[in-house]
């Protein structure tokens, strides 16, 4: 018997917990974008662009995730929010010092 021949009974706890599940993932976003303002608030354009992309970033990894591994368990999908998170959020860093720009090509 395949997975496919038995028939699918949700959960009764499944919808609550995707909810808690994205609002965790949310959470750790907020928090990560929070840290990386602290930490490199000179490198990081507007203060509510990083929270919105750290938020956005760890939904989307968070969706990727259970989408990829189903509902098993949420510290997978955290973990993907937060690896997510991350990326997106290191997309938004500004170079430390000024760029030198050659006039003549090397």
């Amino acid at each position: 018997m395949t997975g496919y021949d038995r028939e699918h009974r949700p959960a009764v706890w499944e919808g609550p917990v995707m909810i808690l599940e994205a609002f965790g993932s949310a959470v750790l976003g907020v928090l990560l974008a929070w840290a990386a303002l602290h930490r490199l608030s000179h490198r990081l354009p507007a203060r509510p662009l990083v929270l919105s992309t750290g938020v956005a970033g760890a939904l989307f990894g968070d969706f990727v995730t259970h989408s990829a591994l189903g509902s098993g368990s949420a510290l997978p999908g955290l973990l993907g929010a937060a690896v997510v998170s991350a990326a997106s959020l290191s997309l938004l860093l500004r170079p430390a010092g000024r760029l030198r720009r050659r006039s003549a090509p090397a």
